[in-house]
């Protein structure tokens, strides 16, 4: 974890698994160890959602996520059944879990007053609009009210100006002293995954292939960072 904070500068790059099958999880955990600095466990993509077996697969800090449908995800069952995953993701020493802002509030303080040594996400997702710099820092300022360690803020570029608008956003909560990650998703929010970790974002995502995306808009891990070698 202290390397991980402490890298060298360069932008981050988070690998998302978006595999069906354990077995499938654990060869995209064998091919994505090269390519990322951290990983995110798709648990709702799994239908075996046993975490165990893929932790020890792992060379990179983990990200334990079972999204919900709401918010882009595949889960679809009770909210208590959804955070026993997070919750087994503490227990068994995950680096992160990622819960939405938009849980459940009793079980989302339960899970954060429980959290041990892992480090919380909160995340939200707009998939209709980027909101404007206003209200993106009253967001990030309620957030940062309930104590996590990253606030994920993911909103959807409708035009290429929403891509200036997240990024300038970034620029402003770096003075808050809170790690955050922000980007936009679709293909018009492209830039923003790029520039992103450049401005402030603590990581961005990418892909292992083209058909293995779990948001629109991702470039592949080996795109983004071709595109940061051309930037210098």
């Amino acid at each position: 974890m202290r390397r991980f904070w402490n890298g060298n500068g360069r932008g981050k790059i988070c690998l998302p698994i978006v595999e069906r099958s354990l077995a499938g999880a654990r060869g995209a955990l064998a091919r994505a160890n090269p390519l990322a600095d951290l990983i995110e466990l798709r648990m709702d993509f799994l239908h075996d959602r046993r975490l165990a077996p893929l932790l020890d697969a792992s060379e990179r800090p983990l990200i334990v996520t079972n999204r919900r449908a709401e918010e882009g995800g595949r889960f679809r069952g009770r909210e208590e059944k959804r955070f026993e995953t997070l919750q087994e993701g503490i227990e068994l020493g995950a680096e992160f879990v990622d819960v939405e802002l938009g849980s459940k509030p009793s079980l989302l303080r339960d899970l954060m007053s429980h959290r041990k040594r892992t480090r919380l996400i909160l995340s939200f997702h707009d998939f209709e609009k980027t909101p404007r710099r206003r209200e993106l820092e009253s967001l990030l300022a309620r957030m940062m009210e309930l104590g996590p360690e990253v606030v994920k803020i993911v909103t959807l570029a409708r035009t290429m100006e929403d891509n200036v608008s997240i990024l300038s956003f970034l620029s402003s909560a770096r003075k808050q002293k809170q790690i955050v990650v922000a980007f936009c998703m679709g293909e018009k929010g492209k830039m923003s995954r790029v520039f992103a970790p450049l401005m402030g974002s603590a990581w961005t995502y990418a892909s292992l292939d083209k058909d293995r995306t779990s948001a629109p808009g991702q470039l592949t891990a080996i795109e983004m960072r071709e595109i940061w070698e051309r930037l210098g």
